[in-house]
């Protein structure tokens, strides 16, 4: 009999801590890997990174210039669901060193709601300023001269390594629930 108590003890500490780690990952901080070079120079191809996950649990809006972690299938609605399981498979990948979904993606915040963007000879500029942008690997080439005006909800975003990136320019604006972390700091 004691024996089948001190096993059920064990078991409710493993289940409490489990439950508290889930509850800390889903709604509170996030380990996350970074794929392929679109954030370079600033990050690496398999670099770790540490996300809040307060913006998204709380719906606020990242700052100008964070790097954010999004849902890159902007025509899809995300549920409560997506924010339970999302966050288990980013450990299931963590662990078994698979490659995350390549749905989500790592990116600069560049826009937000009613912003409006213009590219001209490869610079941006924002609300009329040229943005300072000293984290680019370099100026971007090819880009048509265009002017963007950010929907309510949603932001821009786009990548480090702007010739070498897919993200707003590609799919758009991103709805602000879409956003699923704000980096803390990588390794």
């Amino acid at each position: 009999m004691k024996l089948l108590t001190e096993l059920g003890d064990w078991l409710y500490s493993i289940l409490v801590a489990l439950a508290l780690a889930l509850f800390i990952n889903i709604f509170l901080f996030q380990p996350s890997l970074v794929v392929g070079q679109s954030m370079e120079p600033t990050l690496h191809d398999g670099q770790r990174i540490f996300l809040s996950k307060l913006s998204h649990t709380l719906g606020k809006l990242p700052n100008y210039g964070d790097i954010v972690t999004i849902d890159s299938r902007v025509l899809r609605e995300r549920d409560w669901q997506d924010d339970m399981t999302d966050p288990l498979m980013n450990w299931v990948n963590l662990l078994t060193g698979k490659q995350p979904s390549h749905t989500v993606w790592v990116k600069r915040v560049i826009g937000k709601p009613g912003d409006t963007l213009e590219f001209k000879q490869g610079h941006i500029y924002r609300n009329g300023a040229l943005l300072d942008e000293p984290y680019i690997k370099e100026p971007m080439r090819n880009v048509a001269d265009k002017q963007i005006t950010v929907p309510d909800g949603q932001l821009f975003v786009l990548g480090d390594n702007r010739n070498n990136s897919s993200d707003s320019r590609v799919i758009g604006p991103i709805p602000r629930n879409h956003v699923l972390g704000t980096m803390v700091f990588g390794l």
